[in-house]
């Protein structure tokens, strides 16, 4: 499958795409995240992806993010699907949908829409905390032939993740970080 290729002017993310992320989802209390983790702060990130204006401003500040020489995105279940499958169609790269494990009937995929084995993916996905479940998603795929170094979120939180997925060779890419975020909230 030849990759595609694109070209794109559009001016990089801006502090009002940030500021205005950081007013749909930053939401404050106390929060156990995925990787078990207490947090003061949670990022709602199925409030700024239920936005479809908002989601495709997202996905074209994220296509400078993208690798030469994809083959396909690979979006995770469930947040990173919503992104990849714009991302898809703005550049024409094709998706794939990465289930957090395969399923136990029907094609037993882990992997939905195509093939992988061969293929120069790149991961997509919304929030990165500590990269656990990237990583997971990471190893299942390069054992199925993907091959992966690169990872594209909305945001970064600055949490370890960047330095988890270094360990394992996968280069984050982030069009945010909680930094940013916070930086453009007028709080």
């Amino acid at each position: 499958m030849a990759a595609v290729l694109y070209t794109t002017t559009l001016p990089s993310p801006t502090a009002e795409l940030a500021r205005r992320i950081h007013e749909r989802s930053f939401v404050t209390g106390e929060f156990t995240l995925r990787s078990g983790a207490q947090a003061s702060f949670y990022i709602d990130k199925y409030a700024f992806e239920a936005d479809p204006a908002m989601l495709r401003e997202i996905a074209e500040a994220m296509l400078p993010l993208l690798p030469n020489g994809l083959d396909a995105l690979a979006g995770l279940e469930m947040g990173g699907i919503p992104v990849a499958t714009v991302l898809s169609q703005l550049s024409g790269l094709p998706t794939r949908f990465v289930r957090k494990q395969a399923k136990t009937y029907g094609t037993c995929q882990l992997a939905e829409g195509g093939e992988i084995s061969g293929l120069r993916i790149a991961i997509v996905e919304d929030v990165i905390t500590t990269a656990g479940q990237v990583v997971q998603s990471a190893g299942a795929l390069r054992q199925q032939g993907a091959k992966i170094d690169a990872v594209l979120c909305v945001i970064d939180r600055e949490a370890g993740g960047r330095e988890r997925l270094a360990q394992e060779g996968l280069r984050l890419r982030s069009l945010f970080t909680i930094s940013d975020l916070q930086s453009a909230s007028p709080s």
